[in-house]
C-alpha cells in the first residue's frame, strides 16, 4: 500500500497492484536475476564486512582489558605521565575498602606492582615491563595464568626467586625454563635495585608484542627489591558486565574523592582502542552507502529499462482506468519485490558466512606485527550486531525505494494515445 498525495488505494486495487508486480518481475527472468545478483551481493557485503569490522574492534578490546588494563583502574594521579616507582599507592588498604563498599559481587580485582625494569642474562639484556603479581587474583582478572604457560608452570604466592616470561622474550634473550635472569630497576630511594630470579615458566599469548614486554614475579618479591613495603602501583578491575563500567567508575571516584588518586576507565586507560572503535561506526556507515550508490545505479537502470520496454502497456493500463498513482505503486512494488528478495537472501548468506567463520576465524599472522601496533590480535572472529543487519536492511530497503520512484513516475506520466503510438 502506497500513499502519494492522493486517496487510499481500495484493497481490491491494492491485491490487483501485488499480483501485477509480482507477475511483472520475472516476464524477464535474465534482468530479474541480474539485479538480485546486485542486491544479494550488496546485502552480503555489508553483513558480513561489517561483522569483520565488528569483530575487529571486539577482538581488540577483548586484548586491551585482558592485557593487564581491566574494565578500569585505580592509580596515583601521575603514574600514566610518569610511571616511575614514587608514583605509587601509599595507602592501598583505602584502595580495598572503597573496593569492597563499591564493586558489585561478581567483580573481580587484583593489586599490582609495574615498572620499567632491564632484564638481562650473560649475553643479552633488553627493555622489559617487570610486574608484582598476587597469582590467584591476577589469574581472575587477566591474560596471565596457568592456561597461558606452556612450559613449566605458574607462579606460586610468596614465591620469592621465581619468574614468568614470555616465548617472544625467552627467544629474544636467548634463554629457556630454568635459566636464571637479572632484572635491574629503580628503587623508592632512587637506587639502583637489581635481583635475580629463576624462569619457573613460559608463557604464550596471541600478541607476540606482549610476550615481549611484561615479566612477571610475585609482588611480595618485587615490593622487597624496590623497598616500597605493601604499596602498590595499580589496581586493576574486571566487571562481569560490560555495560557498568561507567557506573562503578562514579561511584569509585565518589568514594576515593578525598584521596590522592585516580580511577580510569579502559577507555581512558587504552585510548588508540577507543578512537579506533568511534572510528568504525563512521567507516561501517560509510561501506553501507558506498555499497548501495553502486547497487543503486543497477537497480535504477534495470527498472527504467523495464519501464521503457513496456510504454505500451503503461498507456492501456491508463486507457482502461488506471490513475497515475496507481502505476506509480505498481513500478514501486516490482522494486519491493527485488529487494526484499535479494535482501533476504543476501541476509542468510551472510549469517552463514559470519558462522562458519565464528569457529576458525581469519588468521592474519602475515600481518601481525602492523596489526599489533594498534592492540589488535591475528586471528579475526566476526561479531553480527542486530544493528548493522538492521541498517544494512534499512539501507537497501528505503533507499532502493527511494530511487525507484524516478522509473515509477516516469511511467505515470505516459500518455495513453502517445503510449499506443510508440513503437
Amino acid at each position: 500500500m502506497f500513499y502519494l498525495g492522493v486517496p487510499w488505494v481500495s484493497p481490491v486495487r491494492r491485491i490487483v497492484i501485488i499480483q501485477l508486480g509480482w507477475r511483472n518481475i520475472w516476464r524477464n527472468r535474465r534482468r530479474t536475476a541480474v539485479i538480485l545478483t546486485a542486491v544479494i551481493i550488496g546485502v552480503w557485503s555489508m553483513v558480513f564486512l561489517g561483522a569483520l569490522m565488528r569483530g575487529t574492534a571486539d577482538r581488540m578490546v577483548r586484548n586491551g582489558i585482558a592485557t593487564l588494563t581491566g574494565h578500569l583502574q585505580i592509580q596515583h594521579p601521575s603514574y600514566r605521565k610518569d610511571p616511575l616507582v614514587e608514583h605509587r599507592i601509599r595507602d592501598p588498604e583505602t584502595v580495598y575498602r572503597a573496593l569492597e563498599q563499591r564493586l558489585p559481587s561478581d567483580a573481580r580485582w587484583t593489586a599490582r606492582v609495574r615498572v620499567n625494569a632491564v632484564a638481562n642474562n650473560a649475553r643479552h639484556a633488553g627493555g622489559v615491563v617487570l610486574l608484582g603479581i598476587d597469582p590467584p587474583t591476577e589469574a581472575a582478572v587477566s591474560f596471565i595464568s596457568e592456561a597461558a604457560v606452556v612450559a613449566g608452570r605458574y607462579l606460586r604466592s610468596g614465591e620469592p626467586h621465581h619468574i614468568l616470561i614470555g616465548q617472544a622474550l625467552a627467544d629474544k634473550l636467548e634463554t629457556r625454563l630454568g635459566n636464571k635472569l637479572v632484572m635491574m630497576s629503580q628503587d623508592a630511594d632512587g637506587e639502583i635495585a637489581s635481583r635475580a630470579f629463576r624462569i619457573c615458566g613460559i608463557y604464550r599469548t596471541e600478541m607476540e608484542s606482549t610476550e615481549k614486554q611484561y615479566v612477571f614475579a610475585t609482588r611480595s618479591a618485587v615490593q622487597q627489591m624496590l623497598k616500597i613495603g605493601n604499596d602498590v602501583s595499580e589496581v586493576s578491575v574486571l566487571l562481569q558486565r560490560h555495560g557498568r563500567v561507567d557506573d562503578v567508575v562514579k561511584g569509585l571516584k565518589k568514594t576515593l574523592a578525598a584521596e590522592p588518586y585516580q580511577v580510569l576507565s579502559w577507555r581512558e586507560l587504552l585510548p588508540l582502542v577507543t578512537a579506533v572503535l568511534n572510528m568504525y561506526d563512521g567507516f561501517i556507515l560509510i561501506w553501507f552507502l558506498t555499497v548501495f550508490v553502486a547497487m543503486g545505479f543497477g537497480l535504477v537502470n534495470t527498472i527504467l529499462m523495464a519501464v521503457l520496454e513496456r510504454i505500451r502497456e503503461f498507456g492501456l493500463l491508463s486507457a482502461i482506468g488506471m490513475k497515475p498513482p496507481w502505476v506509480v505503486a505498481e513500478v514501486l512494488v516490482e522494486s519491493f519485490f527485488l529487494l526484499a528478495i535479494g535482501t533476504a537472501t543476501g541476509n542468510i548468506l551472510g549469517m552463514l558466512s559470519v558462522v562458519m567463520l565464528s569457529r576458525t576465524g581469519i588468521d592474519l599472522s602475515a600481518f601481525a606485527a602492523g596489526m599489533e601496533f594498534v592492540g589488535m590480535s591475528r586471528l579475526i572472529f566476526p561479531v553480527l550486531l542486530v544493528k548493522d543487519v538492521f541498517m544494512a536492511n534499512a539501507t537497501i530497503l528505503l533507499l532502493g525505494l527511494l530511487v525507484s520512484l524516478y522509473p515509477a513516475v516516469k511511467a505515470a506520466r505516459f500518455k495513453p494515445v502517445q503510449a499506443m503510438a510508440h513503437n
